[in-house]
């Protein structure tokens, strides 16, 4: 009777099972995107190569345009009618969508080991208790510089600040080239280029960034205060009536071959080399150090992850898909074909373009951190990143001391946050 039972048992568990593998096998996965400049990268190449590993697992590519992207997606999560996969943004749009019960946790997803806490912090809960986005990629600020130029007038790219600023005496000096190629007039160039990019350098990347965060550190502090003496700085060095320069300003001064230095990051290369065409070289450096023996740290911010729809229907074909992630083999077809955007496994991958590969090897020399701004301490209104924008920018404009600066940001966050008071 036992023998029957336990047969009948098992006879009824295998009806149950079969449904739902016959169903994983038909998946049909539609991935939701803001980034619509890279649909046929995941059409053409990504698809491609995970459909070699996985054929039976269909997988559409379903952007929407990026500034439409954050309502259409919630519209469509509370109508249950989202994609399987989301793209994440970073820190509190993808958490509000984790609370709201849109996106599921992944903590016990393979390969999510290769991750280390500063490359999961965009997308795990405040606690630490659970992550809910494969982290995707990264981008990473330095500055770029006409690599031809530097050749042909014998200037060395530099290590520490000391050498930074004679650099930038010997290019003015020269006459040729604006030394550094940035506006004050967009405000956020100011910081996204300048404090965010020199900052992490002043205040050790992460021991900085977290005691922000935990209510150790002030922006009073001196650290956070040298990072706008040193912008202050930069003025004599930018363009002519750099208060009216904008972005696009300064991108076509260097694209041109009009600017030596770019302040800028990773994600700018797949931009300019077009539009460079071979006239010049490009190359890249990183944030210079005080002294050239001293540790050295990057700003290396996560930029886009990858989570899975909590009602879709097909939750394994997904988990396998967003395991693929994870690999060295996605990672070297992502880093390649998104040019300037790394992702963020701890495993070796190649990088082909030899700027790109500059600013990723970066990585095993420095400790990487991500913007200040970005995680917790920028939940106010109108948000830290507008403070620093504005400040960043009247430093440089010379309407505004750095101590005057630091002590704007520190006051408007001690307003609501109770450990920065």
């Amino acid at each position: 009777m036992k023998k029957h039972l336990g047969l009948l048992v098992a006879l009824m568990l295998l009806l149950f099972v079969l449904p739902v593998a016959a169903q994983e096998a038909d998946a049909k996965l539609i991935i939701e995107s803001w980034r619509q400049d890279d649909i046929n990268i995941w059409n053409d190449t990504i698809i491609p190569a995970f459909n070699e590993v996985y054929p039976d697992i269909e997988v559409i590519f379903q952007p929407t345009k990026q500034e439409d992207y954050n309502g259409q997606l919630n519209s469509r999560l509370a109508g249950g009618t989202a994609g399987d996969i989301i793209t994440c943004r970073p820190f509190d749009p993808s958490l509000k969508l984790y609370e709201s019960g849109y996106l599921a946790q992944l903590n016990d997803l393979p390969g999510m080991e290769a991750f280390d806490s500063s490359s999961t912090v965009a997308w795990t809960t405040d606690d630490g208790s659970v992550t809910y986005c494969v982290p995707l990629a990264s981008v990473i600020h330095g500055f770029m510089y006409n690599k031809t130029a530097f050749a042909e007038k014998g200037w060395e790219v530099p290590v520490t600040k000391e050498e930074f600023f004679a650099l930038l005496d010997a290019i003015k000096a020269d006459g040729d080239y604006v030394p550094l190629a940035m506006g004050t007039h967009d405000l956020w160039e100011a910081a996204t280029m300048g404090w965010y990019n020199i900052g992490v350098q002043d205040y050790k990347g992460e021991e900085g960034r977290l005691g922000l965060i935990e209510g150790t550190a002030k922006f009073t502090d001196a650290p956070y205060v040298q990072v706008y003496e040193e912008l202050a700085k930069w003025a004599p060095y930018l363009p002519d009536g750099y208060q009216g320069v904008q972005y696009s300003d300064a991108q076509q001064l260097f694209t041109m071959g009009l600017a030596a230095i770019y302040p800028t990051g990773s994600w700018e290369i797949s931009v300019f080399e077009p539009m460079i065409d071979g006239a010049f070289e490009m190359g890249a450096f990183r944030a210079p150090k005080d002294n050239a023996d001293d540790a050295c740290y990057i700003s290396d911010h996560t930029d886009i992850g990858i989570g899975m729809n909590a009602a879709t229907k097909y939750p394994e074909a997904a988990r396998i898909f967003l395991e693929w992630v994870t690999t060295a083999d996605f990672a070297s077809i992502y880093a390649n074909n998104m040019v300037g955007f790394y992702p963020l496994a701890k495993i070796d991958y190649t990088v082909d373009n030899p700027v790109a590969n500059e600013f990723l090897s970066w990585r095993n020399e420095c400790a990487s951190s991500i913007r200040i701004s970005a995680s917790i301490i920028g939940r106010g209104e109108p948000g830290m990143d507008t403070d620093i924008w504005t400040t960043s920018a009247n430093v440089i404009n010379g309407t505004m001391t750095p101590e005057e600066a630091a002590a704007y940001v520190q006051e408007a966050l001690a307003k609501w946050y109770t450990p920065a008071e």
